[in-house]
């Protein structure tokens, strides 16, 4: 189990995951065809209420919770169906690879919360991608993922 130092920069890194979570289903969501729609809303739903329990724990912790940024870098032009898809895809293994870090930050029930939530990413991205990765979370074996979304300050939307 790591420090109690290293929970917490890894705690505050899966919130901050979790809000460019749920911003980019805000995108997702807008460029979604109506079949995919209830999924990605789910989706939405479950990164909301992952984010709301992660802050309340660091709260708890008599600490700051990392706040959401105004707006997120999109990492390409999310302007139809298609590339909504592979956005929400990319957004879930982006937040497997933050979830992969609490995971090792972790131990006891708090390794198998981050396990937990590391799974339910990887789950929806293959359900996005169509496929699966071998290392759920883990860029450098996956090949796709590049790092959790970064904060855009000072914008209020997305660049296109």
């Amino acid at each position: 189990m790591g420090s109690a130092k290293g929970w917490l920069t890894a705690l505050q890194a899966a919130i901050a995951a979790e809000h460019a979570a749920v911003y980019g289903y805000g995108v997702v969501g807008g460029r979604l065809g109506e079949e995919r729609r209830a999924e990605a809303r789910a989706a939405y739903d479950a990164h909301r209420a992952r984010r709301d329990a992660l802050t309340r724990e660091v709260r708890d912790l008599g600490e700051r919770p990392a706040a959401a940024a105004a707006a997120y870098a999109l990492p390409f032009p999310v302007t139809d169906s298609a590339t909504a898809v592979r956005f929400a895809a990319e957004l879930e293994e982006r937040v497997a690879g933050v979830y992969s870090d609490l995971v090792r930050a972790a131990g006891g029930a708090r390794r198998r919360e981050a396990a937990g939530a590391l799974r339910e990413a990887a789950v929806r991205a293959v359900r996005w991608r169509g496929e699966s990765v071998a290392f759920p979370g883990l860029a450098e074996r996956a090949g796709g993922a590049t790092g959790p979304a970064t904060p855009t300050t000072g914008s209020a939307t997305p660049p296109a």
